[in-house]
């Protein structure tokens, strides 16, 4: 069961920077009505890039991936290239639930000193590498892949090929022919799937197959997801959390804090970051009129951050939404023990230490209330495959909502394009000789 904790949004809690939901929602049904139905009676159109709606429908794609894993019992070490969304959702998923026994890195970075230490440390024999790019360009990736494929072949000779796994678009860009002419082994990123999009396609479950994660029941809580995303607006879970975003961005909080109590979850703050700043930070509406869209969000680890960002979530500005993401109940526990001596702890003596994690999050929710600063929390029954697939497919539907009641495209990302162009001009590729020149001439070379 996923559900929400909304109580701590309420005037009455917050003050005038609360709302009542139950009001809003019926003020605005009619708009979340018609951006559900939009969202679903655009779901078949590629050009919408909504293809992750329906990617946890796909059996087919998660035998292959499963039949892979099985077919290469050898691997110890696999190691994932690839950046933003080609690496965030399977880093939150396997912080969350891998199990091993094979180990994931992810090179999501291209600073050399990382890259060394990690080669010098594994085993080409006992090491796959995945390749991770939908159009096959990009920088960070193939540098790495580059490097990596390099490393392999001065070990394995020819053999290098068994070592390595791509997954990129299915016809499109340099790696599938590539793949294709090297007898790579190759994975599809489905063309109306984006990177931020794509944890539930073999982007993310084809390393997690390899982490022992349950991949079967992940995609049943994203099913589960989908569900709730069709339903009534009092049911309908997705469109509730994006109504709230929308109307504290509405009332000027345009910070919004996700902050699960889970150390487990540690990255999953870092995939939303991604989800929600790329999808909803826009210039330009549907119609083109300049609106600069989007709330900043900002990640926090409960209870680790009560001793760092707490102190500004609660006295700084209003300017702040918290989201809380908190288990119901533990995977397994441990009893803090008594020790004499130390009887000032008494009140800890023999309690477990998910009732102290479960006390801190409750008394963090309310003492931001208290000083008046919106939140509200997602309550997850435990952790596992099937509820952590549901939390993710929430939130992309949150995010897809959010992008149909501001207006914008939810699913693009033009504001990324120039900084890509800007560098390939810098590392001297071919075609940009005139953006390098205009480089040089502000002065930056």
């Amino acid at each position: 069961m996923l559900r929400l904790e909304l109580h701590n949004l309420h005037p009455r809690r917050v003050g005038e920077y609360g709302f009542d939901l139950a009001a809003a929602l019926e003020a605005h049904a009619v708009q979340l009505e018609a951006a559900r139905d939009a969202l679903w009676g655009r779901k078949d159109d590629p050009a919408e890039f909504l293809g992750w709606i329906e990617v946890p429908e796909d059996t087919q794609t998660l035998r292959e991936v499963l039949r892979y894993r099985e077919a290469n019992p050898w691997v110890e070490d696999l190691v994932v290239l690839g950046i933003g969304g080609s690496a965030l959702g399977a880093q939150a998923v396997n912080a969350a639930l891998g199990k091993g026994p094979v180990r994931l890195h992810f090179v999501d970075n291209v600073e050399p000193e990382p890259i060394l230490e990690l080669l010098r440390s594994l085993e080409p024999r006992k090491t796959l590498v995945n390749v991770i790019s939908k159009s096959g360009s990009t920088a960070e990736t193939m540098a790495a892949f580059l490097a990596f494929r390099k490393w392999l072949e001065d070990a394995l000779g020819s053999g290098w090929k068994e070592h390595v796994v791509v997954t990129t678009d299915p016809a499109k860009g340099i790696l599938r022919p590539y793949a294709k002419s090297e007898g790579l082994t190759a994975f599809d990123v489905p063309p109306a799937v984006g990177g931020r999009f794509s944890v539930t396609c073999p982007v993310g479950t084809l390393p997690l197959a390899f982490a022992g994660v349950d991949l079967e029941n992940l995609l049943a809580g994203a099913r589960k997801a989908n569900h709730t995303a069709r339903d009534a607006l009092e049911q309908n879970l997705p469109a509730q959390t994006a109504l709230v975003q929308y109307l504290a961005a509405a009332k000027g909080l345009n910070i919004t804090v996700f902050m699960p109590y889970s150390t487990r979850l540690r990255f999953l703050p870092d995939w939303f970051v991604q989800l929600h700043d790329e999808s909803l930070g826009k210039m330009l509406d549907r119609q083109g009129r300049a609106v600069r869209s989007g709330t900043t969000a900002v990640r926090a680890i409960g209870t680790t951050d009560q001793h760092a960002q707490v102190q500004l979530f609660r006295e700084g500005p209003h300017d702040k939404l918290i989201t809380l993401v908190r288990l119901e109940h533990p995977s397994e526990d441990l009893e803090i023990p008594a020790v004499a001596g130390l009887e000032g702890l008494d009140y800890l003596f023999g309690k477990k230490f998910f009732d102290l994690l479960t006390a801190e999050a409750k008394a963090t929710a309310h003492a931001l209330a208290k000083a008046g600063q919106p939140n509200y929390t997602i309550l997850l029954e435990k952790l596992d495959a099937y509820h952590l697939g549901w939390l993710l497919q929430h939130l992309m539907w949150q995010t897809a909502f959010l992008g149909e009641l501001w207006n914008i495209n939810a699913f693009d990302q033009p504001g990324v394009e120039l900084g890509k162009e800007y560098t390939y001009a810098l590392m001297g590729r071919k075609g940009y000789e005139q953006l390098a020149e205009e480089l040089k001439a502000e002065e930056v070379e």
